[in-house]
């Protein structure tokens, strides 16, 4: 196997040096036409089969090498063999060729296209799996689609030969013709009068917009096979249509309304979502009085000495008032002052533009689904004895328990576990998994398992719980540990195991709307649901139940359910940050280095400890580090864990950097107040500089230098 591999290895490199030292590339222009197509006519006349199988054979070796000039070769077909003969040629010369060069890749190349177009790849492959064949005949139908990339990346997903000969075939069928007729044209031109032909003209002017109208056409021909049974009503009550009024449908609700669209939101019971009345803003409310009171406890380091008794009732009446006080800020009245008007009631799609409310049907060209998540309540017997907490009703706890068993081990698990945890609790961590924060950096993750052990939270990895006994007063979360059964006492029981889309009573049945295993919608790229009107943001569409993941997509969807007609924008979740408000706090954006090497991308780490910082030595030392990923060799941002005190904040200068695309040099010429923590881009960008000086040009310095002083070079 691996002598066929160097073998077909060698003939590549040997092909493609011919082809450059002998210049063959000069044969391959549109000035060859003009000179020889009068003489290569006069071959095909005197030697059609000989001189057709040569084409042929030319046409098929380019293909498969995908080298320049296959464009102009099917302008010659034209011009040499005519409409029927020279399309037929070229169509089938075409996919033997991209057929072979398939089959290459997918026995030669698949490493190495992986490594360098990972991100393409999945595109496709996402197609694939969402539209099949359909998918493939479109992509071959659009000439604009590079086939040098397709064909080889083609062949590292697990189509069939023949579904790839049969769209290769008839998608690149009606281009080649066009193609083809162009030469035929170009052939005639003998005076410049000849250019203002109206056939000449006419076929310039196909091959111009036939990309736009493939692509038009198969956009209506899939919306019109995804409509069919549907009666699309007349007229339109609105432009835009959002269900649910959380922080992603209120973004996309005001977005739509800034670009003077007519708005309407659906909301059943409260604005705000899970992010203001049950996530981040009490969270964080609830974190500031558990880390005061330990920075209190902690005073020593600072010189202050103090002794402090926590008021458990009075600190959730004030994370309640906190509560109160941002929920004020969003109410109806200020939807309506921008521009949305707010609609009360249980929504139901009836139709792909229409949306129930009680007796009353709404019609829109565009409907934005954004009804947000739920807890996750796992099915352990004996649970519903004991009235579990989850992070909807934590809020509502008036007597502090002295045992608190907190199940999960994402960001909020963590947040929560140290903050009762320095009110008073004794907490424990049961994870089901063998690790906290499992999609976090090893170094931080590290970093919040030694902070909430330091603190007292009892972590036990790896539980599998079986069931929960009640007896008396008694509570007790029977489970498995490494094989051995253990029995944990608790007072209160808090799952924190993460949302889940909340879909229920919307008629997603009737519309035959496709959701993936975790329950969330199935979106395409553009958060499109298989109606290209009706869009999904936040929670709904994955597992990612964040406030800036949700208003992310806020924009996306409204941008595209007013203008996909027009154009559509595609999402990208690259610079998306992610947060623990953990003490430490660890905040992040892009890849991490577990995510780097599976998407096999090569990059370098720089690595800084904050506790070189003036900023950290100010807070009396701010313990954790910043881990930066750049692609190898350059100083563009892939990735970035920030550990340390005030993080979520500081990384905000990275996230700017990787949304603008602007590099560590860049970074490192930015001016910041000191001292703060959001020097440490400096400092890691002058730490990836120095690693990347070139050490000739350093020497080269010193001596011009010296020289410079009167001395010796």
């Amino acid at each position: 196997m691996k002598l066929t591999r160097w073998l077909i290895v060698l003939f590549f490199v040997v092909a493609t040096a011919c082809f450059f030292w002998f210049d063959l590339e000069q044969y391959l222009t549109l000035e060859m036409i003009q000179a020889k197509s009068g003489a290569l006519r006069d071959q095909v006349q005197a030697h059609p089969w000989w001189a057709g199988s040569v084409f042929f054979a030319a046409y098929v070796a380019l293909t498969v090498m995908s080298f320049p000039g296959t464009v102009v070769l099917t302008l010659l077909a034209g011009a040499l063999f005519g409409l029927v003969g020279g399309t037929l040629m070229v169509s089938f010369a075409s996919n033997i060729g991209a057929l072979v060069a398939m089959l290459i890749s997918r026995f030669l190349l698949r490493d190495w296209i992986q490594k360098r177009f990972a991100k393409q790849i999945a595109s496709i492959n996402r197609g694939l799996e969402r539209d099949g064949a359909f998918y493939l005949f479109s992509l071959r139908l659009i000439p604009l689609v590079p086939f040098v990339l397709l064909n080889p990346a083609l062949g590292l997903t697990r189509v069939s030969m023949w579904t790839f000969w049969w769209t290769t075939q008839a998608g690149m069928l009606p281009g080649h013709a066009i193609y083809v007729g162009a030469g035929r044209q170009l052939a005639r031109i003998r005076e410049i009068s000849d250019i203002l032909s109206p056939s000449l003209i006419g076929t310039l002017a196909l091959l111009a917009i036939f990309p736009l109208a493939a692509t038009k056409l198969l956009t209506l021909y899939k919306a019109r096979k995804v409509y069919s049974g549907w009666q699309k009503p007349e007229s339109y009550e609105y432009n835009l249509l959002v269900v649910g009024g959380g922080s992603g449908g209120l973004a996309a609700a005001r977005i739509a309304a800034s670009m003077k669209a007519r708005v309407a939101l659906v909301e059943r019971e409260r604005l705000g979502g899970a992010a203001l009345h049950s996530g981040s803003v009490p969270a964080r409310a609830l974190m500031r009085a558990a880390n005061m009171n330990h920075a209190l406890r902690q005073g020593g380091t600072l010189g202050i000495q103090m002794h402090t008794e926590v008021d458990f009732a009075e600190v959730m009446q004030q994370v309640r008032r906190t509560l109160d006080e941002a929920q004020r800020q969003v109410t109806a009245e200020s939807c309506k002052a921008t521009g949305v008007e707010m609609i009360w009631g249980r929504a139901q799609l009836t139709s792909p533009w229409s949306v129930q409310i009680g007796d009353r049907t709404l019609y829109s060209r565009a409907i934005v689904i954004a009804t947000g998540s739920q807890p996750v309540i796992p099915p352990i017997p004996g649970l519903e004895k004991v009235e579990p907490l989850t992070c909807e009703s934590i809020w509502d706890l008036q007597q502090r328990p002295d045992r608190l068993l907190i199940m999960g081990g994402e960001a909020n698990a963590c947040e929560l576990a140290q903050a009762f945890q320095r009110l008073g609790c004794q907490v424990t961590l049961v994870v089901e998994g063998d690790m906290l924060l499992a999609a976090a950096e090893p170094e931080a993750r590290q970093a919040v398992y030694d902070a909430l052990c330091a603190d007292g939270v009892q972590i036990l990895l790896q539980v599998a719980p079986q069931h929960v006994e009640v007896a008396g007063n008694e509570r007790r979360l029977v489970c498995l540990i490494e094989e051995q059964h253990h029995s944990l006492p608790f007072d209160e029981v808090l799952l924190a195991l993460g949302r889940q889309a909340h879909l229920d009573d919307l008629g997603l049945e009737a519309l035959e709307l496709i959701t993936r295993e975790d329950g969330s919608l199935e979106v395409d790229e553009y958060l499109a649901t298989r109606y290209p009107n009706i869009y999904a943001v936040g929670a709904v569409t994955g597992p990612d139940s964040s406030f800036q993941s949700a208003t992310h997509h806020a924009w996306y969807a409204a941008a595209n359910g007013l203008f996909s007609g027009f154009r559509r924008f595609m999402v990208s979740d690259r610079v998306v940050p992610r947060v623990a408000f953990t003490s430490p706090e660890i905040a992040s954006v892009g890849l991490t280095e577990a995510q780097a090497k599976l998407a096999e991308l090569e990059y370098e780490v720089t690595m800084l400890d904050l506790n070189s910082l003036e900023a950290a030595q100010m807070s009396a030392g701010n313990s954790g580090f910043l881990k930066v990923l750049t692609e190898r060799g350059r100083d563009r941002i892939i990735g970035v864990t920030l550990v340390g005190d005030g993080a979520s904040e500081t990384l905000a200068v990275f996230v700017l950097a990787m949304k603008h695309k602007l590099g560590l040099n860049k970074l490192r010429r930015t001016v910041h107040i000191n001292p703060t923590l959001a020097e440490a881009s400096l400092a890691v960008a002058e730490a990836w500089r120095r690693a990347h000086t070139a050490k000739r040009p350093q020497t080269w310095a010193a001596r011009l230098h010296r020289w410079r002083l009167g001395g010796q070079p």
